[in-house]
């Protein structure tokens, strides 16, 4: 008896050891391309000890530099970003976050605030298959499954990627076990540089008020934030589309003040923050590039340091070491992206598409 047991065990042991196997192996890897599916994830192997903390969609994580913040200010953040973060999912990273650490400030970036209802599998994967398994993930799966989604494929990724044995890649199997480092502290780096040649028409909207769900999620960050004693600042990046409509700023900006919470829309703070749209943006403004990040994060640690209680680490010889080698891995990648420029044209190495007309 005492035998069977023995080999049922190792048995369905055995079994475990191989799905497990093949389920790394089918799950995308975002390495070649769409390297952004890979930014959640490296969250968890930072030291939990952040003075700041942005959440939220594209509008953070690749227009905000840590190594800047750090450079000019001492100050210690973090990007918790991933593409099309919807507010659901920002408050729950939000609430994960909260249990790893508490910093002194959680920014918050306003756009996702169009969005009332769950959007897209592809994007929701992008988010939530990066987050370690909590009550915060299974909360946040299913305030953002749409109405084709299963809650189970989220948990065991191996019942909706299965299919892929057939368009397995190499990168499936050199990134098996261990990824490249592609991001600073949750940014995403690019120094090409594509001008915005025109700037979008806004249409008129039937209704712009924006939704109750939405809105819900935000009380609910403002809660979280006074809970734990950490302050909450609103932001709107300075990317002209999509969109950002006057009367969300308003409504935003309203929310603010009958909450006593800091809104920055830095649409409006372009001159301030020496942003000039013909050369800090790669992709016609969508997000800024690196030159634009870092006047960006000149400008927004200068506020933060004024308005909140920030200490200055840069005089701290550990803290120091641990920083200087972050710089030093940025600096490299900034080195090896304007290589790739000169030689090619476009980054070849950067999860960048090489330009139609090439």
């Amino acid at each position: 008896m005492l035998k069977k047991n023995l080999v049922r065990i190792i048995s369905i042991l055995f079994l475990l050891t191989v799905l497990f196997f093949i389920q790394r192996l089918v799950v995308p890897k975002y390495m070649n391309d769409i390297v952004e599916g890979s930014l959640i994830e490296t969250y968890y192997d930072e030291e939990k000890n952040h003075d700041v903390v942005f959440i939220g969609d594209c509008e953070v994580y690749e227009n905000f530099s840590p190594i800047t913040l750090w450079e000019d200010y001492g100050i210690k953040s973090f990007i918790r970003g991933s593409a099309q973060q919807l507010i659901w999912q920002s408050y729950y990273l939000m609430e994960e976050t909260l249990k790893y650490e508490k910093p002194e400030v959680i920014v918050f970036n306003v756009l996702s605030m169009k969005y009332n209802e769950p959007q897209n599998e592809a994007y929701n994967r992008m988010t939530l298959d990066g987050m370690k398994l909590s009550m915060s993930k299974v909360k946040s799966i299913r305030a953002s499954m749409t109405d084709e989604e299963k809650f189970i494929d989220y948990i065991f990724p191996i019942l909706r990627f299965h299919s892929r044995w057939s368009n397995l890649e190499s990168q499936d199997f050199k990134y098996f076990f261990n990824k490249d480092e592609l991001f600073h502290n949750g940014y995403y780096m690019r120094v090409d540089v594509k001008p915005v040649e025109s700037f979008p028409r806004k249409k008129p909207l039937a209704d712009y008020s924006l939704g109750q769900n939405a809105y819900d999620y935000l009380e609910k960050m403002t809660v979280l934030a006074e809970k734990h004693g950490v302050e909450l600042v609103l932001i709107k990046a300075p990317t002209i589309y999509p969109v950002w409509y006057d009367e969300w700023d308003q409504q935003i900006e309203d929310f603010a003040q009958e909450n006593d919470l800091m809104y920055l829309n830095f649409l409006e703070l372009t001159d301030e923050a020496n942003i000039d749209f013909s050369k800090h943006t790669y992709d016609a403004g969508l997000h800024l590039n690196l030159q634009g990040a870092e006047n960006l994060s000149k400008y927004f640690g200068e506020i933060l340091v004024e308005n909140y209680d920030l200490e200055d680490h840069r005089n701290n010889d550990e803290i120091s070491k641990k920083w200087e080698k972050k710089s030093n891995f940025y600096y490299s990648m900034k080195e090896a992206q304007y290589f790739d420029l000169n030689k090619y044209g476009y980054l070849k190495n950067f999860g960048a598409k090489k330009p139609a007309n090439n």
